[in-house]
């Protein structure tokens, strides 16, 4: 039994070219730190990163000696999502920290047939599709628009001295 590859270095999309293997990840699949993936050639790899990231399409691993191999989005169950005020049904998407994926004249969702009901109750039209889903990336720089905590404080120059914090939905 050989030794499995290791990989520490992820090269981001334009960041790399040349001939390359493949591992065709869904989107929760592709927010990770340490997994050991199979490449659709059949080779086993172990992602060792030193944090927690979240990997694009076009994305690759590089494991050294030249191999290479790119992160492709898999498709998965979606919504798509249409309706003639799309900037206010985008609103209520993003007020519930739900991944987005934006596009010219449609957005889309992961299923969830809540989520589905608010926005046909709001005169969205949804639509069960089946797609690569590459949402956009959150506002921070993160990767993902969900599991956040922030805080601030308000100043005198805001009229109230006093600070609070809160989170939303869980930790990674």
């Amino acid at each position: 039994m050989s030794a499995l590859d290791h990989t520490h270095s992820l090269l981001r999309r334009g960041d790399w070219s040349g001939p390359a293997d493949f591992v065709t990840l869904r989107y929760d699949e592709r927010f990770l730190r340490r997994k050991v993936l199979t490449t659709a050639g059949g080779r086993e790899f172990l992602v060792d990163l030193a944090h927690t990231e979240s990997l694009d399409h076009g994305d690759a691993f590089d494991l050294g000696g030249g191999h290479l191999v790119e992160v492709i989005a898999a498709e998965e169950p979606l919504l798509q999502v249409t309706g003639t005020d799309l900037a206010r049904i985008a609103w209520h998407i993003g007020n519930r920290h739900t991944p987005c994926q934006i596009e010219s004249g449609r957005l889309l969702i992961q299923r969830d047939h809540v989520i589905a009901d608010m926005l046909r109750r709001i005169g969205a039209s949804v639509a069960e599709v089946s797609e690569p889903f590459t949402p956009e990336g959150g506002a921070y720089g993160h990767g993902r628009t969900h599991g956040h905590d922030h805080s601030h404080s308000h100043g005198p120059a805001e009229g109230t001295a006093h600070g609070h914090s809160h989170s939303h939905g869980h930790d990674h």
